[in-house]
């Protein structure tokens, strides 16, 4: 039995690139309930291509919800309008047929156009690059548990390291934050033991390059946990600043 088939009106951000001037342009749909809103996007592009018009570009790579490649705004939340998943895990049987669809990047100064819903997201490995890594002295390999951490411990330094770096909560914060993303970085190595050689200067540096990028504050709305594909919570957000103020006393104890 064939399924029946969604009909649906797209809007979506079309920009040659980030100095050109940009607006939304409207395409009719047909497609299967079971498919994913990224095959929803490649079937349009097929009928575009057919007909000799510019396809709509977009980021995509592995399609499971972890490269965080695949980030779109749709009508007006960051990845869609379920919890915990990323725009490659939105199907279409959560829409209605004769629903019309808004579809955008992620908007933030630091997330600048590239070309329609493609954005630039290199400030996040920015960031990484400044301190979202550990030391390890080559020799031997050391058993994996030969370092005793506690379970609850372990378990939150991989709920962190959860994040996918997508950049929904910039996209959901008023303020463009990158305080989530960021803190999640610094906590996953800040809980074990392994990240403890540079706990102090990787918070200092990682702050520091994500000011100098341009992102915002953070004035705690929650709205990046909210939109979070992977459910990272603000608690990271409060370890942080924890971390931040720690570094300040350490750094003076230092200079005495």
């Amino acid at each position: 039995m064939e399924t029946k088939q969604l009909k649906l009106k797209l809007k979506i951000w079309r920009q040659k690139n980030l100095k050109s001037a940009g607006s939304f342009v409207d395409y009719d749909v047909q497609v299967s309930p079971d498919a994913s809103f990224l095959e929803m996007l490649d079937e349009l592009n097929n009928k575009l291509e057919i007909r000799g018009e510019e396809a709509v570009h977009f980021e995509s790579d592995c399609r499971e919800g972890i490269c965080g490649t695949c980030g779109l705004v749709i009508n007006g939340q960051p990845h869609g309008p379920l919890r915990k998943i990323a725009t490659c895990q939105l199907h279409m049987r959560n829409f209605k047929d004769g629903d019309t669809i808004w579809v955008e990047p992620f908007r933030a100064k630091s997330f600048s156009i590239i070309k329609d819903l493609m954005i630039d997201r290199s400030g996040f490995d920015k960031i990484l690059q400044a301190g979202g890594y550990i030391s390890v002295n080559t020799g031997g390999v050391p058993d994996a548990n030969a370092i005793p951490i506690s379970k609850d411990i372990a378990s939150l330094a991989m709920d962190a390291a959860e994040c996918i770096g997508c950049g929904a909560c910039v996209a959901a914060c008023k303020n463009a934050s990158a305080m989530l993303f960021v803190s999640a970085k610094v906590s996953q190595y800040a809980l074990l033991p392994q990240g403890q050689p540079e706990r102090y200067e990787r918070v200092e540096r990682m702050v520091r390059v994500m000011d100098e990028l341009g992102f915002g504050s953070c004035t705690n709305t929650y709205a990046c946990e909210a939109e979070c594909p992977k459910g990272i919570s603000v608690t990271n957000i409060a370890r942080i600043n924890r971390e931040f103020l720690m570094s300040k006393v350490k750094s003076k104890a230092v200079e005495v």
